[in-house]
C-alpha cells in the first residue's frame, strides 16, 4: 500500500512538472524570440538566439517608440489601480449590506449580482458601446465605472461568503460603543476582509491589466492600454513587427507577473476563506 501510494506521487509529481513545463514554455519562446531579429523570428521561432539572430534590446527600443509604451503603460497603470480599488471599497460595502440586512429586495440584489456572473461578455457588447458614448463615459475615469459593474458580480459573492462567517456579536459590541454603521464597516469589518479582499484585487487586477476587447470598445484609439497599444504593432495585408511585438508582450506582462508573484500566497487563503458558509 505504501509503494502504491509513493508511486502515485511520483506520477502526479510528473505530471505536474511536464504541465508546468507545456503552460511556461510559450512565455519563454516569446521572451527568447524578443533578442532576435525580426526575420528571423519568422524563419525559427524555436531557435535560440545566436551570433547572427541576436538583436540585444533592439526590439525593445524599437517597440516602445512606435506604440508609445510609457503613455499606454500609464493608462493601463492608472484604470487597473483605480478601478481595483473601486471594486474592493463598494463591492466589501455591497456585500455586508446584503448579509446584514436580510429581506427580499437583498436576497434579489444578491442573486443579480451572482447570475451577472454567467451572463456572456458578448451578449451585452453592442448595447454596452451604445450606453457609453450616450453616457459620455470613453475616457479612462468612465472605463473605471464600467469595470465596477464588470467586476462586481465575483467579488460580491467572494465578500458574501466572508462576511458570514464573521461574528455578528462583534459588529454589535461596535454598535453598543457607540460607533455608527459607516465607522463599524471601516473600523471592525473591513480590516478582517483583508484575506479576500486582496484575493478579489489579484483577480481583478489581472484580468484589467491583460484586457483587450473592453478597452478597445469603450476608449478606442484616443486612449490606448498596453494590450490596445501592442494590436498596433500590426500593420496593414497582415504585416507586423514581430520583434518589437515579442518585446512588448514581455514588457506588458511583467508588471503582473511580478504583482502575482507577490501576492500568490494571500489567493488559496483568501479563496478558502470566502468560501459560502453558514
Amino acid at each position: 500500500m505504501f509503494k502504491r501510494k509513493k508511486w502515485t506521487q511520483e506520477i502526479l509529481f510528473i505530471f505536474l512538472v511536464l504541465l508546468s513545463i507545456a503552460f511556461l514554455a510559450p512565455i519563454f519562446i516569446v521572451l527568447y524570440n524578443s533578442f532576435k531579429g525580426q526575420f528571423y523570428i519568422s524563419n525559427d521561432p524555436f531557435a535560440f538566439p545566436n551570433a547572427q539572430t541576436f538583436s540585444g534590446l533592439k526590439n525593445y527600443f524599437n517597440g516602445v517608440e512606435k506604440i508609445r509604451f510609457f503613455q499606454a503603460f500609464g493608462y493601463s497603470l492608472f484604470i487597473t489601480v483605480f478601478s481595483v480599488a473601486a471594486i474592493i471599497l463598494f463591492t466589501s460595502m455591497t456585500a455586508w449590506y446584503l448579509v446584514r440586512v436580510k429581506n427580499w429586495f437583498t436576497n434579489l440584489l444578491y442573486y443579480l449580482f451572482v447570475f451577472s456572473m454567467i451572463v456572456p461578455f458578448q451578449m451585452v457588447m453592442f448595447t454596452m458601446s451604445k450606453t457609453i458614448n450616450d453616457l459620455r463615459l470613453d475616457n479612462p475615469v468612465g472605463l473605471i465605472v464600467i469595470y465596477l459593474g464588470f467586476g462586481s458580480g465575483l467579488s460580491v459573492f467572494m465578500f458574501s461568503g466572508f462576511i458570514k462567517s464573521i461574528p455578528l456579536e462583534i459588529e454589535e459590541a461596535a454598535v453598543i460603543d457607540g460607533s455608527s454603521p459607516i465607522q463599524t464597516f471601516f473600523r471592525i469589518v473591513f480590516p478582517i476582509l483583508q484575506p479576500t479582499a486582496i484575493t478579489v484585487a489579484i483577480l481583478n487586477a489581472m484580468w484589467i491589466w491583460n484586457d483587450y476587447l473592453l478597452p478597445y470598445l469603450a476608449i478606442g484609439n484616443k486612449y490606448r492600454t498596453i494590450p490596445v497599444a501592442v494590436q498596433y504593432l500590426q500593420g496593414g495585408y497582415g504585416s507586423r513587427d514581430m520583434g518589437a511585438l515579442m518585446a512588448m508582450l514581455i514588457l506588458a506582462i511583467i508588471p503582473i507577473v511580478i504583482f502575482y508573484l507577490f501576492c500568490q500566497k494571500y489567493i488559496i487563503r483568501g479563496v478558502v476563506a470566502g468560501a459560502v458558509k453558514g
